[in-house]
This record gives C-alpha cells, sequence and structure tokens, in this order.
C-alpha cells in the first residue's frame, strides 16, 4: 500500500507563530509553511492558484479553437476536462472578480455546448447537465440573460434513459447534482421541484429493489459491481440525496445505509470499494474509500444530527492523515481532495485542528508537487492539467484555502 503514499511525517499539529517562522531553516520550507500565520499563508496560496490557473487556462484555451474545427468534421469531442478548466475559471472569478477570468469560462463553457449536444452523457462532471448547469449560472454573472435562458432550455431537453444508471460520476445522482447546483445559485425553483422528485424517486426505487437481496436499505450496482464510494457507489449516492426534501421513510432509508457501511467500515476506518471488494484495504481516495465517504457523513450530521455520523467522519479523517498523502494530485485520487475532508470537518466542528490538516496538505502541494513530479516520484494526472485528475484540481484547492470557511469540495458539496 505504501506506495499509494507518502509517509506523514508531518506534526499532527504546528501553532502559527511568526516568531517560530523565522526560527525554521531555509532546509525545510515545509516546516516553514505550516509556521506561517494563515493570513499570509493565504496570499501564498491565492498567488499560487491564480498562477496555475494561468496555465490551466492556457492548455484548456487551444480547446476552445480545435472544437470548432473537430465539432465542423467529426460532429463531437470529450468534454470533461475542458469543464472543470471552466469550473475552475469560475472559481476565480468568485475569488477575484475579474470579468475576464467570467468571459473565459463562457467560452469554454460555450465549446463544450457544442461538442457535447450528441452526448448521452447527462451529469455536472462528465455530462451535458454540466454544460447547462455551470453555462446558466455563469452567464447570470454575466448579465446576459438570453444565455442564460438557453442554457436553461437546454438543460430541460435533457433525457434520463431508462439504462442510464444511479451513480454520481455518469448517472442519475449526478444529474441530480446539477439541478440543485443551479437551483442553489439561481434560485430555488429554477428547476422546478417536479423535475428533482422525479429523479429522486427513481434512485430511491431502484436502490430499494436491489436491497431486497439484503443488507443495506438502499443499493446499487455499476457494471455489476455494488460500490460504496462517492465516484460510482453509495456514498456520492447518499450525499445527493441529503440536498433533497425527501419523505420520511426515504430519510430513514438514507439514514440506515449510511449506518450499514460505517457499522461495515475496516477496523482501521477506511471503507471498502464495492461489497465484492470487502477485503482489501487499500483505497484512500475521494472515488473509493474514507475520504468520499467522510465527507457524505459530515452531510449527514448536518441533516440528521447524530453523533455516530460525527464519531465514524472523524475516524475516516484519520485514515486520511496517515495514508492520504498521495502520489497524485488531483481531486479525485489526490491529496488535493483528501485536503477537503479536514476542511468539510473544521467548518462542521470550529476545531482549529482540523484546519491545521487541510492546510498541511495544501502546505505539502505547494512546497513539493512540482518537484516530485518532475523527479518522477508523483503521478501528475493522466490528463495533467484537468480538475479531477490533474493542476486544476490543485489549482482550486489553493484558491479555496484563501477562506476556508467557504470550501466546498467541486461537484460534490454545493
Amino acid at each position: 500500500m505504501a506506495d499509494r503514499f507518502f509517509p506523514n511525517v508531518m506534526p499532527s499539529f504546528v501553532t502559527e507563530d511568526i516568531q517560530e517562522e523565522d526560527k525554521v531553516t531555509d532546509e525545510d520550507s515545509l516546516m516553514k509553511l505550516l509556521s506561517m500565520p494563515y493570513t499570509s499563508l493565504s496570499k501564498q496560496f491565492q498567488r499560487s492558484g491564480l498562477d496555475l490557473k494561468e496555465t490551466v487556462t492556457r492548455t484548456s484555451l487551444s480547446f476552445v479553437f480545435i472544437s470548432w474545427v473537430a465539432f465542423a468534421l467529426f460532429g463531437n469531442v470529450g468534454t470533461v476536462g475542458n469543464l472543470g478548466t471552466a469550473l475552475l475559471l469560475y472559481k476565480s472569478y468568485q475569488v477575484t472578480s475579474n470579468e475576464n477570468d467570467l468571459f473565459l469560462c463562457l467560452e469554454i463553457v460555450k465549446a463544450c455546448d457544442s461538442a457535447s449536444r450528441a452526448s448521452r452523457d447527462v451529469t455536472f462532471i462528465c455530462g451535458r447537465a454540466g454544460v447547462c448547469a455551470l453555462g446558466a449560472v455563469a452567464a447570470k454573472h454575466a448579465n446576459d440573460e438570453a444565455l442564460q435562458s438557453y442554457y436553461l432550455s437546454q438543460l430541460g431537453e435533457i433525457k434520463l434513459l431508462r439504462n442510464h444508471p444511479d451513480e454520481l460520476l455518469y448517472g442519475r445522482s449526478g444529474f441530480l447534482w446539477a439541478c440543485l447546483f443551479l437551483n442553489k445559485h439561481m434560485g430555488q425553483g429554477t428547476v422546478p421541484d417536479t423535475t428533482i422528485r422525479a429523479v429522486a424517486n427513481e434512485i430511491i426505487k431502484n436502490g430499494r429493489a436491489l436491497a431486497k437481496k439484503g443488507g443495506s436499505p438502499l443499493m446499487y450496482e455499476w457494471y455489476g459491481e455494488r460500490y460504496w464510494g462517492a465516484a460510482h457507489g453509495l456514498a456520492g449516492i447518499m450525499n445527493v440525496l441529503l440536498d433533497v426534501e425527501l419523505k420520511p421513510d426515504e430519510f430513514e432509508d438514507v439514514k440506515g445505509t449510511l449506518k450499514y457501511m460505517i457499522n461495515n467500515c475496516f477496523p482501521s476506518g477506511n471503507y471498502s470499494t464495492s461489497e465484492e471488494d470487502r477485503k482489501r484495504d487499500v483505497l484512500v481516495h475521494w472515488c473509493h474509500g474514507a475520504p468520499g465517504i467522510a465527507l457524505t457523513l459530515v452531510k449527514a450530521v448536518k441533516v440528521f444530527g447524530d453523533k455516530e455520523f460525527l464519531e465514524a467522519a472523524i475516524n475516516a479523517a484519520e485514515v486520511v492523515w496517515n495514508r492520504g498523502l498521495l502520489k497524485r494530485v488531483g481531486i479525485c485520487h489526490g491529496i488535493s481532495g483528501n485536503a477537503y475532508v479536514f476542511l468539510s470537518l473544521y467548518q462542521l466542528t470550529g476545531n482549529i485542528e482540523f484546519l491545521y490538516k487541510a492546510k498541511a496538505f495544501t502546505c505539502f502541494l505547494l512546497d513539493r508537487a512540482h518537484k516530485l513530479i518532475s523527479a518522477g516520484e508523483m503521478h501528475g494526472g493522466d490528463s495533467p492539467y484537468s480538475m479531477f485528475e490533474g493542476m486544476g484540481g490543485m489549482a482550486y484547492l489553493f484558491l479555496d484555502m484563501i477562506d476556508p470557511s467557504k470550501a466546498r469540495f467541486p461537484a460534490y458539496e454545493l
């Protein structure tokens, strides 16, 4: 397992003290960052986040041109990484109010719109719903009512098919999250309750049907495997359902499903990848393992007020601290995504030790990511500039760390 992560030798807590910072030698640059007062450190996060954003954006802007050519010749190209860049630009706009970021965001969304019209993918992260939802919200900020109406009408034309799965990355839950994102940023009712309720009904119905085989109150399959994690399984689906106004018996099923997972976690506090893989305590990623499940458990504390969920979330966070300093930078299965576990717990509890741990993971990236990637000791991602695999996610985390009280895991926390 150790080949997946760096041993975490950082202190479990470092008091911020300008005098202590001065005592640290330049040879230990990471410790110097950990000792730095947050007011100074946040400025470094902002500079690094904005610099990385520029690098990521330059890569995606070539797509804006190429997509028009590719769409004209071949009819379709992928949108996942480039829509992530648009989301990063929207985040940068929120931080700096730089209208150029908003303009570039809309240009990339426009290219993704053309490229995704023939796509069957319907989710926020990977599909047409993300293009429409982010496009409508960015158009609202640009005061472009015609463009806003266009993207909302396009969302209304998306059809969920019988063979669509229920999971977050490619399925109904990912479409539902896009609807909830729109209602948060554009006002309740932007997507009608009837639409949200219809999708939620289908997800609940399917989960109950598979659960008849025993175990959890709700269960889902993706390509024949019953996953537990955020991307394809129970954690991601429950995470979205917790933001929906459910009936009492439906809430009980969600609650029972999460308790089923807690009661069957590994002794370490980590979680199985799937029902079929209950013996390998290996992955500590957002997509599979403790990080994504911890974020869902924090939301469950807010909804149910149950101390069992808080205790389980803290136990999962300890796994992330010990084994989550992954040899990758991204959001999905990298250090950037894992840092959000501590941010979420900090926001819930106000405990500065969780803020410190988020800061420690972020400082590790700030201090060492580029060096480790250059040395071949860290993986930059199969798509090295993307939000979920590469530098885009690291840039997003840096910008979120400017004001950690408002940080949200992109495309997962509303």
